[in-house]
């Protein structure tokens, strides 16, 4: 797991710990808690994957459906750069994601990571 993965857990845990007040905060503390955790996840999935897991046992172990898991991956720092046109990681970019890493090459050039934008309101905005 790398540094801005823990990053995500230990603040999703601050959120955590923080939780009270009226049921409607605690939505939306709970889903950015839930935002950071799948960010973990995420990395923590294509660490696995580059380590030589397979889809399918990486979806096993998350609790993920094997569909679910090649968008994920798509998503993250390590894997960004070898995601298809459609968003997701194939077995044969893997393949060569695992032969980069191997080599301690860089990734190709050119596939920036997609940017979340939130659609929820800020906290004091109308909901």
């Amino acid at each position: 797991m790398n540094i801005d993965s823990r990053a995500a857990i230990r603040q999703a845990i601050r959120l955590l710990e923080g939780l009270q007040g009226p049921a409607l905060d605690q939505v939306e503390v709970l889903g950015e808690a839930r935002e950071l955790l799948d960010e973990a996840l995420n990395e923590a999935m294509a660490q696995a994957a580059l380590e030589g897991a397979s889809i399918r046992a990486v979806a096993l172990r998350a609790g993920l459906s094997p569909n679910a898991v090649p968008p994920r991956l798509a998503r993250t720092a390590p894997l960004q750069a070898y995601r298809s046109p459609e968003g997701r990681i194939g077995s044969a970019s893997l393949e060569r994601a695992r032969y980069d890493a191997e080599l301690e090459r860089t990734p190709p050039p050119g596939n920036e990571p997609p940017r979340f934008t939130k659609r929820r309101p800020s906290k004091g905005g109308t909901p």
